[in-house]
């Protein structure tokens, strides 16, 4: 305090001789083992106190974590004993594509699994084909799901149970729900699914566009792959068990698909001509298609489930039928007509103008075995399994006593 009065007032020599002597840190330590505090060094001012300290290592930036970095990792393994697709209803394994458009690249990542992709799908034994034509499902795998999914399974739910696990999936009880949209039953839902079967025994899952024009593929590939069982059905809205020995801890390994495969090349579904006809004869009835009445109208991303139904029956009366798809994507009328042609069965006419033309053939006849699912099912019998066969299907009266879904999800 003194010394610092006196500088204020006047800066005496004698005084700058002291501070001088009091910051020459060399001769304070050999006298006194004093060594000065930083403010009386004038060396240090604007420099770090710490700046004859070692320099210390500096933290590498953080890096997230990335799925495609697999060094000095294994490659994912996965018992599941089906062929990974990307999508489970919308491809078939029995329809071969004529070419791919993009190298045999896995969606998976490089590595990252130890399935090896033939450019449709990663087979579930891996037999290091190098063409498309190879990939053959080995006939013991439908063995294998089926007694993997009797054991997830046990014993079936009682009529009550069954009551209390649909009404806990209720739109006013829950908002858990999972939508099901024009790709169908996808890789990645599959996860989706075990994430919800974490908290709940059921799962609620709704719906709507192209798969909604086969529902019982819809249904039997949704047990089928995830080895549970549809209790409830109403229009699109299903509501999925996991089964009474279901554990979370010990649930598949689902390895996800980081990006969505490039679609192969399949054969054209509109050909020149129509066969058996000639090539006035099919311009003739595509002009007469076109101009026939439309049977209905397709909403977007709406519920086609009595599609297939509503053709047959007029092909009872005409021999040409035309559906307005105008709203729609092409590639979403387009799968509608493909599964028509499958269903109906029916010869294609043509796609133009938003607008899907089929002919019954001149050899049309209904089949009789058909099986459709009905508007709404209950499944109150212990049989009511739609992998089973037409032992799934409920009878769909109106006096049962169970709640029904929300109208806005039929």
């Amino acid at each position: 305090m003194f010394l610092t009065k006196l500088s204020r007032l006047n800066p005496n020599p004698l005084l700058l001789i002291l501070t001088r002597h009091l910051s020459n840190p060399s001769k304070l330590h050999d006298r006194y083992s004093f060594k000065p505090p930083p403010s009386l060094s004038p060396n240090t001012q604007g420099q770090n106190p710490n700046h004859n300290n070692p320099k210390k290592k500096q933290k590498p930036q953080y890096c997230p974590p990335s799925s495609l970095d697999r060094t000095g990792q294994k490659p994912i393994h996965s018992d599941l004993p089906f062929d990974f697709r990307y999508s489970y209803t919308e491809s078939s394994p029995t329809v071969r594509p004529i070419g791919l458009r993009e190298p045999k690249y896995s969606p998976f990542g490089p590595g990252r699994i130890d399935r090896e992709w033939i450019g449709v799908c990663a087979p579930a034994v891996d037999p290091k084909v190098r063409s498309v034509e190879g990939a053959e499902e080995d006939p013991k795998l439908e063995e294998k799901r089926k007694r993997r999914r009797q054991k997830v399974q046990g014993e079936p739910l009682t009529p009550a149970e069954r009551k209390i696990l649909v009404d806990k999936c209720q739109r006013p009880k829950t908002k858990r729900q999972i939508n099901l949209g024009r790709d169908g039953l996808t890789h990645n839902m599959l996860n989706d699914i075990q994430n919800h079967w974490k908290h709940d025994e059921a799962v609620r899952i709704k719906c709507l566009g192209v798969p909604t024009v086969d529902m019982k593929n819809v249904c039997t590939q949704l047990e089928d792959k995830t080895f549970g069982k549809i209790i409830h059905r109403h229009g699109g809205v299903l509501v999925l068990y996991r089964g009474r020995n279901y554990k979370p801890k010990k649930r598949p390994v689902i390895p996800l698909m980081l990006w969505r495969p490039h679609e192969p090349i399949y054969p054209r579904l509109i050909k020149t001509t129509i066969d058996g006809l000639s090539i006035e004869e099919t311009k003739e009835m595509r002009k007469r298609g076109l101009a026939v009445p439309a049977l209905t109208k397709l909403a977007k991303n709406g519920y086609y489930g009595s599609l297939v139904s509503m053709v047959r029956d007029a092909f009872i009366c005409c021999e040409l039928v035309r559906i307005d798809c105008q709203g729609l994507e092409k590639s979403d009328y387009k799968k509608i007509g493909c599964k028509l042609r499958d269903l109906v069965p029916c010869i294609l006419v043509t796609f133009e103008k938003e607008q899907i033309v089929v002919w019954r053939g001149n050899d049309y006849k209904p089949l009789e075995d058909g099986y459709f699912l009905p508007d709404r099912e209950l499944f109150d019998s212990p049989e009511g399994d739609l992998v089973s066969g037409e032992e799934g299907c409920g009878n769909s009266d109106g006096n049962s006593s169970e709640k029904e879904f929300d109208s806005g999800e039929e």
